[in-house]
């Protein structure tokens, strides 16, 4: 439920608005440009101006402050990163529900410290300025900078870009600022977001989160149309060689504006960063451990665990670490498409949970690596535990009777076994669940829907051919509950295109979370975005109380009320079994050829490797080690491969002999049919 406050009273003195008007204008610093109007009801409370702006509380770093503490603020630039992808591309356009984009990289107004809950600094902007009620925010933005073009970044542009994200751009954009009512240019180097609803906190930080555009790049272009020409943007490297598919370069920019500034102190230190694109993971593994890519964050446990027992791991040259964090690790699930009719029904959801045999599969596929996952926001004091109680009872009281009973009468647990392989008293409850909801087994084995006979068949879509072993055992289960679950592995761009269209009825899927939950949760959960195409509400969630409790979420006035209203909204998507919840890991496993170097500080969020470097000395004694590594020293290693004849001459008399063995058996063939005709003559 959306809160609302009453309009100020518009017929005050003008005398009391005046001197309200002049306190507020003398709190501004000495320098401050003065532009844009201020009403009557800004009159009446705080302005603030700084150099950052927190969701709760004050910003970590001062105005003074020269960078992060999680960076090195004098590590050497040079050197190339190279690292791998899986898949392909074809876009350079990231931000329209069309093809297979790359990310670019580009400045925005703001940037977050990663070491802080939510707190934004300025970046593209040089201070900003907000009311006490958020109901707007001005961006004063830095003269100095700059497209990669030479050209200033100014109001316009950001006006431009707000405008085309939110009628052109991915539908996420549509919900992610889709309150920010209106953008306006209050002065030569200002602009102001006017915000269309209330008490919402964090609507002046995710508007400096907004992707800022080129106009006078764009107006010349079809924004709505996938391009293989980098667009022109603002940041620390640009693409300067590609193939589609195949591999990208990105160069960092010397005369980079923000190169100096206390947000990028210490960052973006590689001078090229190369990326090749892989069919798979275990081409990518075999291309780390021959030393062609550098770095790889490393996503299966099994991997982990077997795939690296080399001589380069154990000699200390390829190095294996994991870098614990503190983020919310968020819900890695199967989810249901409730939009299907055969997932419609509460208990055929929670009957199916009980199918997925956690403590077999942990051992046995993951090597004891992993958590079960049991809340929306694991990891964090954000996830509900227990029952409900104080604040958290009194914000889903008025929910009685709309929500499931459980929420206040059950602690929810997800189903466990005896990691056995055979989760019989799972599969009974299971039984009743699916009886309940009306369907039986029949005398071949088969559930059907009591009252139309139809199979419980579905399908569970796939794009990682690594997942397949997974859900195999799922299958299994499933079968001795009658049901048919087809396992369908499809490529990138045809998974990418069925989930766009809601045409599948499971998938893998992750919500990933922050510390600060907010106006993404609409994305995620919403009546609203269930009918979007491409949204992130992959579930289909029609829910009017899970509508409610979002807008409650957003609304939070302080970090202990938005804890406890995450926690409600976090019992009512668990007790609607919209997933079969997965596992989770609260580190980043990260393999590295010991050439890098990295802060000794990690923040809360984990590593990156914004942070990292090249470092020489280390690189000089691996090449000592291992002569037949490559070089990645600066302007090294990112060539094409060179030409090889003798390869190429190998291929070409495969296929010739090939060719040969064909033409024989095709006469061959032909001689049998002319015997026969003659035969039956």
């Amino acid at each position: 439920m959306r809160k609302t406050k009453p309009p100020p009273n518009a017929l005050r003195g003008l005398t009391g608005a005046g001197l309200a008007l002049l306190l507020a204008l003398a709190a501004r610093p000495a320098d401050a440009e003065i532009e844009g109007p201020i009403g009557a009801a800004d009159a009446d409370q705080k302005i603030h101006r700084a150099h950052a702006i927190a969701m709760h509380g004050e910003p970590q770093y001062g105005p003074d402050f020269t960078h992060f503490d999680y960076v090195n603020p004098n590590a050497p630039k040079g050197g190339t990163l190279r690292t791998a992808a899986q898949g392909s591309f074809d876009s350079f356009n990231p931000w329209i529900p069309k093809g297979d984009a790359v990310r670019l990289g580009g400045d925005t107004l703001l940037v977050d410290g990663a070491d802080e809950p939510f707190t934004m600094y300025c970046l593209i902007c040089e201070t900003v300025e907000w009311p006490e009620d958020r109901s707007w925010i001005t961006f004063h933005l830095r003269p100095e900078a700059r497209w990669h073009d030479g050209e200033p970044i100014t109001p316009e542009d950001v006006i431009f870009s707000l405008e085309t994200l939110k009628e052109k751009g991915r539908p996420f954009f549509r919900f992610y600022y889709g309150s920010i009512a209106r953008a306006e240019k209050v002065g030569p180097r200002s602009v102001r977001f006017v915000f269309g609803e209330e008490d919402n906190r964090e609507l002046p930080l995710i508007a400096g989160q907004m992707p800022i555009l080129p106009k006078h790049y764009w107006e010349s272009r079809d924004f709505t149309a996938t391009t293989l020409e980098p667009p022109l943007i603002s940041g620390p490297y640009r693409i300067v060689d590609w193939e589609p598919g195949r591999f990208i370069v990105r160069e960092r920019v010397e005369d980079y504006w923000a190169r100096d500034l206390p947000v990028r102190k210490g960052m973006n230190n590689f001078d090229r960063l190369r990326t090749t694109f892989y069919l798979d993971t275990t081409a990518i593994r075999q291309a780390l451990k021959a030393g062609q890519i550098d770095f790889r964050t490393e996503n299966q446990a099994k991997a982990w665990a077997t795939d690296y027992d080399i001589p380069a791991v154990r000699d200390g040259l390829l190095i294996m670490r994991s870098f614990e964090h503190q983020l919310p690790t968020g819900m890695q699930a199967f989810a249901f498409n409730v939009r299907r009719e055969i997932f419609k029904d509460k208990r055929v959801r929670e009957a199916l949970g009980y199918a997925f045999d956690f403590e077999w599969s942990n051992p046995k596929l993951f090597f004891g690596q992993y958590k079960r996952t049991d809340s929306y926001f694991e990891n964090s004091e954000l996830a509900s535990t227990g029952l409900p109680e104080g604040r958290e009872l009194e914000i889903l009281a008025p929910y009685r009777g709309r929500v499931p009973d459980e929420v206040f009468t059950q602690v929810f647990t997800v189903p466990q076994t005896n990691g056995a392989g055979w989760p019989r008293d799972n599969l009974i409850t299971a039984l009743r669940l699916l009886e309940e909801a009306g369907w039986e087994v029949d005398d071949d084995g088969v559930l059907r829907n009591v009252t139309t006979g139809r199979r419980f068949t579905f399908e569970f879509l796939l794009v990682s051919p690594d997942f397949q072993r997974i859900v195999l055992p799922f299958k299994r289960n499933l079968k001795r509950l009658g049901i048919d679950m087809r396992v369908r592995l499809v490529d990138s761009s045809q998974y990418i295109n069925r989930v766009r269209s809601r045409d599948y009825d499971m998938i893998s899927v992750v919500w990933g979370q922050s510390n600060s939950p907010g106006n993404e949760q609409r994305g995620f959960w919403s009546s609203e975005a269930a009918d979007q195409a491409a949204s992130f509400n992959a579930v289909g969630i029609k829910d009017p109380v899970v509508d409610e409790l979002i807008e409650l979420l957003i609304q939070a006035p302080t970090r202990e009320e938005l804890v406890y209203r995450t926690r409600a909204l976090d019992r009512v998507l668990l007790w609607g079994h919209y997933v079969v919840p997965a596992w989770h890991l609260s580190a980043i496993r990260i393999l590295y050829w010991d050439k890098l170097s990295y802060p000794e500080t990690t923040p809360s969020r984990g590593t990156s490797t914004a942070y990292w470097w090249y470092d020489e000395g280390k690189a000089g004694a691996l090449a000592e080690a291992r002569p037949g590594i490559q070089n990645t020293a600066a302007g090294q290693g990112d060539a094409r491969p060179a030409f090889d004849g003798r390869r190429l001459f190998g291929l070409g008399l495969f296929a010739l002999l090939g060719f040969a063995v064909w033409f024989a058996l095709r006469i061959s063939g032909l001689r049998r049919e002319e015997r026969v005709a003659v035969i039956e003559s």
